[in-house]
């Protein structure tokens, strides 16, 4: 693997990345793709009128806060919903751009796709099917790289399942040694839900992943021929540590996530929303709310 160049570059444009490419067969069927699942109401008409806010419009709009203008959202074939509804992000008052998924083994390569338009960008990285606080996550995140000059930054959170996430184990200033993925039992804590990063892991992800398909191409051209494995964006955040990029982490010990694309955590999104701000109480009073029911049903 090439070292890559890791010089104190002040990079001035943050780009959102969303990988789009899932099935969603955990909770199929759905109307929908399972980022545009409608998760709980937002105002319009200068706060007048409410709609449904979809589950992505969650992580794009933290995105936005934390200064990203631009996002690309990657699909998979099929998915033609995300940029009907979406659109070119005016809603979110930012410029959207839709790639198409390739090669389907793992987020990493969903991920790659955007490799020629973000290069050269800082990174906000979050699962679109996953909704969390705070709002000001990737602020954060970004405070953070940019005080200690990290490749990589995650957004740790309490992990509901370790068994099933990527656990993080980090030193007491809070620089990440391990990725651990899905453990079947683990002392550790927490799991990322978001990261931020430079160019030097994008360019790393790149090469990793190239490195990976050329030992693919050489087994399947000869008798040791195999299938390739699903990929993770922890093993490569891993394989990154490995090479002594330098990944650090801010930590959300009281905050809350839910990934709608489990059947339990979509139950609690539209039944329970209380455990997050996400309903029309996070926007407007019960007496709000009532005039403006009111002024709908007209």
């Amino acid at each position: 693997m090439t070292n890559c160049n890791r010089g104190k570059e002040f990079y001035r444009e943050v780009i959102g990345l969303l990988p789009a490419g899932g099935q969603a067969t955990r909770i199929a069927p759905l109307p929908v793709s399972k980022e545009l699942y409608p998760i709980g109401f937002r105002p319009v008409e200068g706060g007048r009128s409410l709609r449904p806010k979809v589950a992505c419009h969650y992580l794009l709009e933290k995105m936005r806060l934390a200064g990203a203008t631009k996002a690309y959202i990657v699909l998979r074939q099929g998915k033609w919903d995300i940029p009907a509804y979406l659109g070119d992000g005016a809603m979110l008052d930012m410029h959207l751009a839709y790639l198409m998924m390739r090669l389907p083994f793992g987020a990493p390569y969903t991920l790659d796709q955007a490799y020629p338009f973000v290069q050269d960008a800082l990174v906000a990285f979050g699962f679109p099917d996953i909704i969390f606080q705070p709002d000001d996550a990737f602020v954060q995140l970004l405070a953070r790289q940019a005080d200690k000059h990290a490749d990589i930054v995650l957004g740790l959170f309490p992990a509901h399942q370790p068994q099933k996430m990527d656990m993080v184990d980090l030193d007491d200033d809070g620089r990440v040694r391990l990725i651990v993925i899905k453990p079947p039992q683990t002392h550790l804590r927490y799991t990322w839900i978001i990261a931020v990063w430079t160019p030097v892991f994008t360019r790393f992800m790149h090469e990793h992943l190239a490195a990976i398909q050329n030992v693919q191409e050489q087994d399947d051209a000869g008798s040791s021929a195999r299938e390739q494995r699903e990929l993770f964006v922890g093993d490569v955040i891993q394989a990154a540590i490995h090479d002594n990029l330098r990944v650090e982490a801010v930590l959300f010990p009281d905050a809350t996530y839910l990934d709608i694309g489990t059947p339990d955590d979509l139950v609690k999104a539209v039944r329970n929303m209380g455990s997050l701000p996400i309903c029309v109480d996070a926007f407007f009073s019960d007496t709000e709310y009532a005039k403006i029911a009111e002024s709908s049903e007209r």
